[in-house]
């Protein structure tokens, strides 16, 4: 069988350019030292305390923000729906409260939902539900004793 012809913008066999790690010019790939954090253009412009960036960069302006408990229906209105709540807190600390002032038993349970869309976890920061989720400038959790939702 005679050696089919090579489309002429595939290169031939004999020409391919194959580059070989040990001609590098500088030699690193030679000896296998990986280059310094000095010679990275990418660390040079992050900030001189990545710690504290790091800390804070989830963290809202706000120390508190404001929470609306509604009520879905078969479900006891609280006498002050609205209160503040610390953004560093998670929403365990809502759902406490809430059976608190609700006076639910400890076998009871109470289902919150954010906007009446969803269930967050209890240890979802209150601070990122409401940057997220807040209507006008508060967040709505609509709250009941039995499930409303899937």
């Amino acid at each position: 069988m005679a050696d089919s012809p090579q489309p002429p913008d595939s290169p031939s066999p004999q020409s391919s350019s194959i580059s070989d790690p040990t001609n590098d010019e500088d030699g690193a790939a030679a000896t296998g030292v990986p280059l310094t954090m000095a010679a990275s253009v990418v660390l040079e412009h992050l900030p001189k305390n990545t710690q504290h960036a790091l800390e804070t960069a989830g963290e809202l302006a706000l120390p508190k923000v404001t929470i609306r408990l509604s009520p879905l229906p078969n479900t006891p209105a609280l006498k002050q729906p609205r209160f503040k709540c610390s953004s560093s807190q998670r929403f365990e600390a809502i759902v406490r409260f809430l059976r608190k002032k609700l006076g639910v038993k400890e076998h009871e349970g109470v289902y919150c939902y954010v906007n009446s869309v969803f269930a967050p976890g209890l240890d979802e920061g209150v601070g990122n539900l409401w940057r997220c989720f807040k209507t006008g400038d508060e967040l709505v959790v609509s709250y009941s004793i039995t499930q409303a939702f899937g």
